[in-house]
């Protein structure tokens, strides 16, 4: 109860007091969030008995422009608390005949979201942080450790020195222990949260390092954890957590960093086509 009372205290941006109706309808977000977050403003009113409007003019007492924007921030709540078979439940409502195009277009909205949410500025100085440090620091566990892998994967083609946190038999603490002010750290995860991924990150900051915290919104724990951070939209249609959005905001990190260097870059992959041919890396012309 303590915790649902704490997700309210969190929804409303007022922090008034409520009337008898509101109350009800808050009662009903905080025990039963995981239906709520899904539910249009007619639906959530029938379920706590009340009016469409009385719902809307709930959305208007915490502080909100109108109930989308509400279920919003609602949906950003109460994600990271969703477990995994209420997420399960959630794929489970989708029409199986619709299944492909729902979850597609949910991916191609997540991007929309990120390219009209996402700070240039921002952007920017993470671009200038991973071109101007001394080592760099790529940590993303569970279902974000493809995307650690992935961000690994490049920057290890164009910077000098890149370690992948996480992914070793040593302890993560001995794998950034000598972390310093001139380096930079790079956490990504979304909910779930993984809290070893943001206890590394709270360390590499006290070690003096720059921290870029790659995750979804502004109430997820990374933002408070980073010196820079930049949002993608992971909005899921399911259990499997959505990481188009992510993964493309990454590969503008990368492309960015790289174009920094491009006279460099364009000499270190000649020598690289050179390795690849001469072994085979990859399928070629004398291999059709």
């Amino acid at each position: 109860m303590q915790d649902s009372q704490q997700l309210l205290q969190r929804l409303n941006r007022r922090g008034e007091p409520l009337s008898k109706g509101q109350k009800r309808i808050a009662e009903y977000i905080a025990q039963n969030y995981d239906k709520a977050v899904s539910m249009t403003a007619g639906m959530l009113g029938k379920a706590c008995g009340v009016s469409e409007s009385t719902v809307v003019r709930f959305a208007g007492a915490l502080g909100y422009e109108g109930y989308p924007e509400m279920q919003a921030t609602l949906r950003s709540l109460v994600r990271q608390r969703l477990t995994a078979e209420q997420r399960f439940a959630i794929a489970s409502a989708i029409d199986p005949h619709n299944l492909m195009a729902t979850v597609l277009r949910n991916d191609m909205q997540n991007i929309r979201k990120t390219v009209d949410a996402l700070s240039q500025d921002e952007f920017e100085k993470a671009v200038a942080a991973i071109t101007g440090a001394r080592r760099l620091y790529v940590m993303g566990l569970r279902s974000a450790a493809p995307l650690a892998q992935f961000m690994y994967h490049y920057l290890h083609q164009i910077c000098d020195d890149v370690v992948l946190v996480g992914h070793t038999t040593v302890d993560v603490y001995e794998e950034v222990e000598r972390i310093g002010s001139e380096d930079v750290f790079i956490g990504i995860s979304f909910p779930r949260y993984s809290s070893s991924t943001l206890e590394c990150m709270r360390f590499a900051r006290e070690g003096g390092a720059t921290v870029i915290g790659l995750t979804d919104g502004e109430m997820s724990p990374v933002m408070g954890a980073s010196d820079i951070c930049l949002c993608a939209a992971t909005d899921m249609a399911g259990f499997v957590d959505s990481l188009a959005a992510p993964l493309s905001l990454i590969n503008a990190l990368v492309l960015a960093a790289g174009l920094s260097r491009s006279a460099e870059l364009t000499e270190h992959f000649k020598r690289l086509e050179d390795i690849w041919d001469a072994h085979s890396v990859y399928i070629g012309k004398t291999n059709e």
